[in-house]
């Protein structure tokens, strides 16, 4: 992108839950960068309503566009650096903007857990991407940067303590507290719909190499029942991992394998040891995460109270071959799905607008697109913590 923008970022959706966090976190934690970031949606009225409401400056800038129309999406994605969508489920809405974004040269960053869509966007568009310089990084929230560029950061750490990156990373998700909103349910039933119109998708969604046309990698660990890792813990199966596995994988491959052609990854929740870790991991196990049918809307979601009480810790443990380890742990200081997320890809956004990210064009994941090289900004902004354990 070698001309100059009206904007470093464009928050497209901002009048929707996720959008206004996103928007609010911006005018509070950047407030240098007044002017510099706009807010989009559909209708300028309830734009400015929505912007009044959260009591930002009158002359916050605003751009209308709308998904349905893709000139007006084209006209948005050229005034801008990154555009920050927060408008799913993707499956749904998001192709336009996609389009729109490589076809002018600007990069993007979404909240996207589907991987059906984020298949279809690699096969569509990642040729065209990297001719237009166009970075298009899908899953920019608590899915999948704390857990791709946790893998990232541990295995930074093994290749500085113990020589070499490890050929196995376990990721276990020590805590977590926190409600999820409408968009994400939505968003699951988007995919499962797409399985039920081709049932042959099926096996994309369920490979840990959904993401990487054209490679298989090793067989991966079992993460569908609980089970008791070597320490005596238990592990329950975490329904984020259909997601994550994906992406750590898919950065591994863009990467030029660093961690080798038969690295593994496994993903689940910690539940203790004992007959009581058993027991509940195989209580999580039958539970549905999203609440089933009677789940909350799209637009609806977490108070501001929950937010601010929710948190994370995920442990990595990167183990060598010949039996060391090193563990690393990544935390969050809100609720996981949004008030977490809404300041993770303000920073990824950021992180693009400023020119700190070096890779070329293409459609990427977190862990291709900004490494350990977003760690700093996550820890003095967003609230994150990466720290080596002992």
């Amino acid at each position: 992108m070698a001309e100059a923008r009206e904007f470093d970022m464009i928050i497209y959706g901002a009048t929707g839950f996720t959008g206004r966090l996103v928007a609010e976190y911006m005018a509070a934690s950047h407030p240098s960068r007044a002017g510099q970031w706009a807010m989009a949606g559909r209708s300028a009225d309830k734009l400015a309503a929505v912007r009044d409401e959260m009591g930002l400056p009158g002359d916050t800038p605003m751009v209308v566009a709308d998904a349905s129309d893709r000139e007006s999406l084209k006209a948005m994605a050229a005034r801008a650096k990154v555009i920050c969508t927060t408008v799913g489920p993707y499956t749904l809405y998001g192709e336009p903007l996609v389009a729109a974004c490589v076809e002018v040269g600007t990069d993007y960053v979404d909240l996207s857990g589907e991987p059906l869509w984020m298949r279809q966007m690699i096969e569509t568009y990642d040729d065209h991407a990297k001719q237009t310089g166009a970075r298009i990084v899908h899953s920019c929230g608590f899915d999948s940067i704390p857990f791709d560029l946790g893998v990232a950061f541990a295995q930074e750490a093994a290749k500085s303590e113990l020589g070499d990156y490890a050929p196995r990373v376990r990721g276990r998700v020590r805590k977590m507290e926190g409600t999820f909103s409408g968009g994400t349910a939505a968003s699951g039933r988007a995919t499962m719909a797409k399985v039920q119109e081709n049932p042959a998708l099926l096996a994309h969604l369920v490979s840990p190499f959904g993401l990487t046309p054209g490679f298989e990698g090793a067989e991966q660990p079992q993460m569908s029942q609980p089970i008791e890792d070597p320490d005596g813990t238990w592990a329950a199966p975490f329904f984020m991992a259909v997601i994550n596995t994906k992406n750590v994988q898919r950065s591994n491959v863009l990467q030029g394998l660093p961690y080798g052609e038969g690295f593994q990854y496994d993903e689940m929740i910690s539940t203790g040891p004992g007959e009581g870790g058993k027991a509940a991991a195989e209580a999580i196990a039958g539970v549905d995460p999203m609440g089933g049918s009677g789940g909350p809307k799209p637009g609806e979601g977490p108070s501001k109270e929950e937010r601010e009480a929710g948190h994370y810790d995920v442990l990595f443990v990167a183990e060598m071959a010949d039996g060391r380890s090193i563990k690393a742990g990544v935390t969050g200081d809100k609720d996981p799905g949004y008030g977490s997320t809404s300041k993770i890809i303000a920073e990824a956004a950021l992180h693009l607008a400023d020119g700190k990210s070096s890779v070329g064009g293409g459609v990427m994941t977190p862990g291709a697109a900004f490494g350990t090289a977003l760690v700093p900004a996550l820890i003095e902004h967003a609230g994150m913590t990466f720290t080596v354990e002992d």
